[in-house]
């Protein structure tokens, strides 16, 4: 067994290298040879029954030296991962190099090849893939390689061409490869599909995940979570977002990750699936996988249209406890809104004076001045109310000063209350909008005028309030 097992990654995917170098006495080696088809099942098609090729005894004995029990490789092999085997394949490679600078040793072109085979091991374990290229393609294009050496070489070379970005000479050694061979395994297939995507052959890459995906499941296997990953991606690039939407499902079933619950959340958002896109999004929330002000705030905002106000709130409160969400005036101004849509006044009203801190705007205290006025607070509401007046960019002037006038009623200054809704009917924008202010006016005036009519007479009645700042209060005590 060698210790050198190296891994080979293309394009996302993870292969082992089949790389195999007998080792063993030089009766193993001597016994090299092509199989006849009638005494074992092939794996190529149409590789026909050859007379079996040996190596033969000076070219046994001078192989044996190389990988043999005492020779260089079964030695790199016996040592620890951690220890030092590069001496060793030096070794290894002066002798094969020796070897081929004398034909004399290895005369035939079938003992040719092994030697070359040989050094191509030898090369890779060095970590010189260029090296080992060169002498599989030796291998592949020799006139003495057995055909069925010669095609598990040909695998062995695409891998080689994919791992030094050589796309194209991959696939046409893949190509090759796949049209001789009987039974082509999945990771062949995912293999040439990765280099089909990056040659831009979509269409043959989407075609040949496909059969890898239908021959795992044909065979009650699980299909590899690289295989629907790559699905994936082809099908988006297709703008196929309904198979999209699919094959996320199947991920996140078999193979979750938050990666996949995120991007299942998006295809559910793009298609207006709104609760499924807030389902996806929660469990990914639920998990602390939203990490960034941008998915806490969209995740706040998934659960405003879908009319759940109260989790808005509660989302961007534990967003800023966390420090995730930074306290802007339009963050806090947002969860005003949330809580404020969620009937919770008082932290509404604590989330508007936050955000009024931090902003000029009129439309805040506007709204300060509204959630007063429902609290029974009426002073604060009035004098909300007219900062919000005196700053503008009020969306709506004509409420705003519908919430002064009510405020100035409430704390008897009714003169001025009909100062307020008179603004108000002249900023509403349409004959419905102006009945309400009207409809005050008329009772604004007819109460004064009764608590007027009790004050001459000599009742005690209620006056307007003094300590409301810049009111008028003109009424008569």
């Amino acid at each position: 067994m060698f210790s050198k097992l190296k891994v080979l990654a293309v394009v996302g995917v993870t292969f082992f290298l089949p790389l195999m170098v007998s080792v063993g006495s030089p009766d193993s080696i001597m016994s090299m040879s092509v199989v006849a088809a009638e005494k074992k099942e092939p794996k190529y098609k149409n590789v026909k029954t050859r007379k079996r090729q040996s190596v033969g005894k000076t070219c046994a004995k001078a192989l044996d030296k190389v990988q043999g029990e005492k020779g260089p490789i079964f030695a790199a092999g016996e040592l620890g991962e951690k220890e030092d085997d590069s001496a060793l394949w030096l070794e290894a490679k002066s002798m094969l190099n020796n070897i081929e600078r004398r034909p004399k040793i290895c005369a035939s072109d079938y003992e040719q090849s092994q030697v070359w085979n040989m050094l191509g091991y030898v090369f890779y374990s060095m970590d010189d893939f260029t090296g080992a290229t060169g002498y599989y393609k030796r291998v592949v294009e020799g006139v003495g390689t057995p055909p069925e050496m010669k095609l598990d070489t040909r695998y062995t070379l695409a891998q080689f061409y994919a791992m030094q970005e050589k796309y194209a000479l991959a696939v046409e050694q893949l190509e090759i490869w796949i049209d001789a061979a009987i039974i082509v395994g999945l990771d062949a297939r995912m293999l040439i599909a990765q280099l089909y995507y990056q040659l831009e052959r979509k269409a043959d890459a989407l075609e040949m995940v496909e059969i890898a995906i239908d021959e795992s499941e044909a065979k009650d296997i699980l299909p590899k979570e690289t295989m629907w990953s790559l699905q994936r991606v082809l099908y988006y690039e297709k703008d196929d977002l309904k198979r999209v939407t699919s094959i996320l499902q199947k991920l996140v079933k078999h193979y979750p990750k938050w990666t996949y619950w995120k991007q299942l959340g998006g295809m559910y958002g793009s298609q207006e699936r709104e609760i499924d896109q807030l389902v996806a999004t929660e469990m990914v929330y639920l998990n602390d996988q939203l990490t960034t002000e941008s998915q806490v705030m969209s995740m706040a905002y998934m659960y405003l249209g879908a009319e759940v106000p109260y989790r808005a709130a509660k989302i961007i409160d534990k967003g800023m406890s966390d420090k995730i969400i930074e306290k802007t005036a339009k963050n806090l101004e947002v969860l005003g809104q949330s809580w404020w849509a969620a009937k919770d006044l008082p932290n509404a009203l604590k989330a508007f004076e936050s955000a009024s801190k931090e902003s000029d705007s009129g439309e805040l205290q506007s709204r300060i001045a509204s959630i007063y006025l429902d609290l029974g607070n009426d002073k604060k509401a009035y004098r909300a109310a007219q900062k919000a007046a005196k700053k503008g960019s009020v969306k709506n002037a004509s409420s705003n000063y519908a919430t002064m006038g009510s405020a100035l009623i409430n704390l008897h200054c009714y003169k001025d209350a009909i100062s307020a809704f008179k603004k108000s009917v002249k900023a509403a924008k349409t004959k419905k909008t102006k009945r309400f202010p009207r409809q005050w006016i008329k009772f604004a005036d007819a109460e004064g005028n009764r608590l007027q009519r009790l004050r001459d007479v000599g009742a005690t009645v209620p006056g307007c309030n003094k300590e409301i700042g810049r009111a008028s209060c003109r009424e008569r005590v």
